[in-house]
């Protein structure tokens, strides 16, 4: 039986590139691993922030919307996303670090059972780092030496995300039934759950609110990526996908990865993602993030690209 493997990354939507540039690298820490497009829409830039190489599991990516309005925060939506430091000394370093930034950010506290310090980027993007308690996270995971934030606390990569909806029993059946993710906890309104029992890096915690549906905007999450480990994988999830009803972007080919993408019933969007072939398809690892790397389907446009977009550093 197939298995997700965790988290492989996560999307948000920002108004400013180079605010959002300079909090993600500067401020948190995390290396810039590739400055590309929106595929979809080339004249927006897509960041994607993590690792030393961006490896699955620490990616935060973000697209450039200048004219994008503010967030209504409501259910029906991925509302926080976890970030594992190796201790809890850590939460106690970047409390210091946050209040030397002025980043927006609470008391050190506990959340999903670890502990955890929330705090918002410069949108009002709700994050929370949580301590890892030196739990085993994804071996290919590895530390960036340039970051501007001691190695010693280091962000590692992603831990559990956060999804608030209004229906949680429909959540539930399709991350167990479809996806094989585990239920290890759960109140009347609450639940935890994780694609690799007894690991954090797969967690995702559903909180079950009714209420509006939130309405997306600069700091809003646009989905969450979930691993598969090669084509044949993807090829697999995309005939259960179809054979449990929900409609589907069908396999699309991102060149750093491959992707299918489907709502679930409460309106959540995921993307089941490959972990191959990675960010280094077209960089050395050195060169990771250092220029604006296009797909080979939009080489041929890249003048009429790069005179669209308003230059990051």
């Amino acid at each position: 039986m197939n298995k997700i493997l965790g988290h492989h990354h996560i999307s948000m939507i920002t108004k400013n590139a180079k605010q959002n540039n300079y909090f993600y690298q500067k401020i948190l820490g995390l290396r810039r691993v590739k400055v590309s497009v929106n595929q979809d829409d080339p004249s927006m830039y897509h960041l994607f922030f993590g690792d030393l190489t961006g490896s699955p599991g620490t990616g935060l990516t973000f697209f450039e919307i200048p004219m994008v309005g503010k967030t209504y925060r409501g259910t029906n939506a991925i509302t926080q996303i976890g970030l594992f430091v190796p201790s809890e000394e850590s939460l106690y370093y970047w409390k210091e670090r946050f209040g030397e930034f002025q980043v927006k950010h609470e008391e050190v506290t506990t959340y999903a059972g670890r502990k955890a310090l929330p705090f918002e980027d410069h949108e009002g993007l709700r994050l929370v780092l949580l301590d890892s308690k030196g739990e085993k996270v994804p071996e290919f995971w590895s530390k960036w030496d340039g970051s501007d934030a001691s190695i010693e606390h280091q962000i590692l990569g992603m831990g559990t995300i956060e999804m608030t909806v209004k229906n949680l029993n429909k959540l539930s059946i399709t991350l167990t039934e479809l996806f094989g993710y585990i239920e290890v906890s759960r109140t009347d309104n609450e639940a935890l759950f994780q694609s690799v029992e007894g690991e954090g890096f797969g967690e995702i915690h559903v909180k079950e609110l009714d209420g509006p549906k939130e309405r997306p905007g600069r700091g809003s999450i646009h989905h969450l990526a979930i691993r598969a480990k090669d084509d044949k994988e993807l090829e697999d999830w995309s005939e259960k996908v179809k054979a449990r009803g929900f409609a589907s972007s069908g396999i699309v080919d991102r060149y750093y990865f491959k992707s299918l993408y489907f709502r679930e019933s409460n309106g959540i969007l995921f993307e089941i993602a490959t972990d191959e072939p990675g960010f280094t398809a077209d960089s050395s690892i050195e060169e990771l993030g250092t220029k604006l790397d296009l797909p080979p389907f939009l080489e041929g446009r890249r003048s009429e690209i790069e005179a669209k977009l308003e230059p990051i550093d």
